[in-house]
Parts: C-alpha cells; sequence; structure tokens
C-alpha cells in the first residue's frame, strides 16, 4: 500500500528516544518504527546530550524521570545548544512537570501511560509545527521604528537586534500577523499552529502569547503588538491601518 502524503512527509525523519527504562525505549521504537520514523536510542542524560551534539534529530522524546540527569537538566542544556524540537515524557498527574517543561523550552509533552497512536499522532504533530509556513507576506515588514518581520527570510528584528525564535513560536507569530487587525480565537489558534488534536488545551496559547510578548514587546504587561481580546483569544496591532491614519500623504502618494 502507498505511503499518504502526510505518511511519506515523515518517513525517515529521526527520532531521538531517551529514557531509562529499556521495555519503554523498545515500545517507543517498535511504534514509531512502523510508521517509518527512524529511531535512535539513549538511556541517560548524558548519552542523549552526545548523541544530540554528534548528529542532531529531527526530534527529541525526553523523559523526565532519570537518574544521572533527569529531563529538565538535559532539556536545559539542549536548547543551549539546539532548536530541535522536545517531546517531555511525563508521569500521570504532574502537571508541575508538564508546566515546568514547556517554561524550559520543550515543545509538547506526553503523560505516561500512552497509546502507540496518541505517540505517533504527537510526534507527528510537533513536526509539523516546525516546518516553515508556506508564506503569503513577502518582504520587510515593517510593523513600526521597533519591529521589523521578513517571513521569507524567517526573521524578526526588535530595536535592531535579530530575535531568535522557536518554531512554534515563529508559527504563532505569522498566524498572528497574517490575521493583523482581525480578532484569531483561541481555538483558531489552537487548530492552525498546534493541530486539530490540541483544541481542548488552551493553555498552550496562554503560555506561547507570554513567550512572544517577553521577545517582541517593549513592556510585556502592557503590550501594544499582541492584544488581549478577553474570553475570545487575541488580536495583533492593526499596523497596516495604523500607518495610513498616520501617513496620509504616502498612501495618496503611493
Amino acid at each position: 500500500m502507498a505511503l499518504s502524503s502526510m505518511e511519506s512527509q515523515f518517513k525517515g525523519r529521526r527520532i531521538l528516544v531517551v529514557d531509562d527504562e529499556e521495555r519503554m525505549v523498545r515500545f517507543i521504537r517498535l511504534n514509531l518504527e512502523h510508521d517509518g520514523f527512524r529511531v535512535i536510542e539513549a538511556f541517560n542524560g548524558t548519552q542523549a546530550i552526545n548523541k544530540i551534539r554528534n548528529n542532531i534529530p529531527d526530534l527529541v522524546l525526553l523523559d523526565v524521570m532519570m537518574p544521572d540527569l533527569d529531563g529538565f537538566e538535559v532539556l536545559k542544556i539542549i536548547r543551549e545548544v539546539s532548536t530541535v524540537p522536545v517531546i517531555m515524557l511525563t508521569a500521570k498527574g504532574e502537571e508541575n512537570d508538564r508546566v515546568r517543561g514547556l517554561e524550559l523550552g520543550a515543545d509538547d509533552y506526553i503523560t505516561k501511560p500512552f497509546s502507540p497512536r496518541e505517540l505517533v499522532s504527537r510526534v507527528k504533530a510537533v513536526l509539523r509545527r516546525t516546518e516553515t509556513p508556506s508564506t503569503s507576506m513577502h518582504g520587510l515588514i515593517e510593523v513600526d521604528d521597533r519591529l521589523k518581520m521578513d517571513f521569507d527570510r524567517r526573521e524578526i528584528w526588535v530595536d535592531g537586534k535579530l530575535i531568535k525564535l522557536r518554531p512554534t513560536e515563529y508559527r504563532l507569530l505569522y498566524h498572528l500577523v497574517q490575521n493583523a487587525g482581525w480578532v484569531v480565537t483561541h481555538d483558531q489558534i489552537l487548530t492552525k499552529v498546534w493541530g486539530y488534536e490540541y483544541r481542548d488545551e488552551p493553555h498552550y496559547v496562554r503560555l506561547y502569547i507570554n513567550y512572544l510578548r517577553k521577545k517582541i514587546e517593549e513592556d510585556p504587561a502592557n503590550p501594544k503588538y499582541i492584544l488581549t481580546e478577553r474570553g475570545i483569544g487575541y488580536r495583533f496591532v492593526d499596523f497596516r491601518r495604523q500607518f495610513k491614519e498616520e501617513n496620509p500623504e504616502d498612501v495618496k502618494n503611493g
């Protein structure tokens, strides 16, 4: 049977699985390989870091509870050298672990025990988010003197400095700017940026909006670019309309 376009898109992608339980690693490997992924194994944090430094994988599945370096320590080191997407494997009911992992730079988490279907679905969803969105906005976008963006080049400039965005932050910003001036609901953001399977997890949106604000806003507590529409969603400032109002002669002459 021929692979679907989505399946073939991910065939051969390298997944690093980090867990000190050999049975868990074997379970994950068998299910990922069944879907066409290539699996690299590490059974402790030190092995994981060495393998990432020598040959960066396409995605890391990282267990929180490990004996030498725990998953959080490994994640901190990974984020110093790479933006590779990371999914944390957390124990059931450990909400603090999930929140801490996301705050340290994880892209997602899976709660143990999990089904093969959930595992593969989450891995594919995170890989989709790391792809550069096909852009309908070309060239340099100047929101104001402080914030400039070029989605063709995947560059965001704040106060003349190039800032670094993680793949999910970049996709979120792109989606907001693409709809500048319009309110985008939580559900719309989740579906467009994370995927349909995340529609019941609005905390992702709040967390990543905060990440973006810290990187692009002059005062994240009083944002002027990413505005909250309470109870509905978020709106990126309508910089095109603002430019027209502030520079009517430029618009006429243009």
